[in-house]
């Protein structure tokens, strides 16, 4: 079985764990109902063990880590915290010595959300292309000029290190770990169980520009940006636009840019894109594409697609699919 310690501490973040180990549970009973042996095995490990407090108060029963076997570990994860809580577990002692050597035997390791800062301090992440929550990437980026801190990615996997943004986008990185380590099948029927709405990869952003405007709640264009999200295919110009929420197309434009710090036409189409990588990623033909998303035809598609992100649709796709 394939061994996944959580390194947790006093004030961590449980669902930094939870989530994850959710993935993990619900991979092995997609096997279980195929008739296949469980492959998982979660373990809670903490300084001392015992029972360890969440931040939300909730404990969980731990394994002390100098009592957790590194032979035959396949994934180490520590787990993040707020400010107050992460500082004492940087700088715990029994941490200190026994993270190398786990992180080494280990298949692969990481972390989730601020976890990164515990491993970065012991030198672990120097060299590595990194994920973190985005309220911690000036301050991670900052102490460990060492480490190169992608601000914006879901999650990060840069050979056997893995790191997610933080708290849902720990699932979303098992949910990539099951995929690698049995079928993106099974990945995809653990995300159905889960009512997950789709399997995030890693290279979208921790806030896509319908998230940004949707944090604005005074936001006079709240509907509108909803019915633009399911109605991508349909005409979405700035006239289209203006007449749905009765305004002039000037005063539109004005009062949407001011309210979502994008011009409409610049919402439209990385909405548009947004969605068009998650479809990619699937795996789907680019006319497909284009015409869910309302960029046909495909010539057009590719062009506003390549201008966007340097790299063809179809190059994209095959990058993608299936991970």
């Amino acid at each position: 079985m394939h061994r996944i310690a959580f390194i947790v501490y006093p004030g961590f973040e449980l669902l930094d764990a939870t989530g994850p180990a959710a993935v993990f549970n619900g991979a092995n009973r997609a096997l279980s109902l195929k008739g296949r042996p469980a492959f998982y095995r979660v373990e809670l490990v903490s300084a001392g063990g015992g029972a360890t407090e969440s931040s939300c108060g909730i404990a969980v029963e731990t394994r002390a880590i100098d009592a957790f076997d590194p032979e035959g570990a396949g994934t180490v994860l520590v787990v993040g915290a707020e400010r107050e809580w992460l500082l004492p577990a940087v700088a715990c002692p029994a941490l200190a010595a026994a993270l190398p050597g786990l992180t080494a035997a280990a298949e692969r390791y990481g972390s989730v959300c601020s976890g990164g800062f515990v491993l970065a301090a012991l030198g672990l992440l120097d060299g590595r292309r990194v994920a973190t929550h985005w309220d911690a990437s000036g301050p991670f980026a900052r102490t460990f000029p060492q480490v190169e801190v992608d601000a914006d990615a879901l999650y990060v996997v840069d050979g056997r290190v893995w790191t997610s943004a933080g708290v849902t986008t720990g699932i979303d990185m098992a949910l990539a770990m099951v995929a690698h380590d049995l079928d993106p099948s099974i990945a995809g029927e653990v995300a159905q169980r889960l009512v997950l709405y789709a399997r995030r990869p890693g290279f979208q952003s921790q806030f896509s520009a319908v998230l940004r405007a949707q944090t604005k709640g005074d936001s006079p264009f709240a509907e509108l940006i909803g019915w633009i999200q399911t109605n991508l295919g349909a005409p979405l110009d700035v006239p289209s636009l203006a007449s749905r929420v009765g305004q002039t197309e000037r005063t539109f434009h004005r009062r949407f840019l001011a309210a979502t710090g994008l011009t409409p036409a610049r919402f439209v189409e990385t909405a548009r894109l947004d969605a068009a990588r998650m479809l990619l990623s699937r795996g789907l033909p680019l006319k497909t594409v284009a015409a869910e998303v309302g960029l046909s035809p495909t010539a057009r598609f590719s062009e506003v697609f390549e201008r966007r992100y340097g790299v063809s649709p179809r190059l994209f796709r095959d990058m993608q699919a299936g991970h």
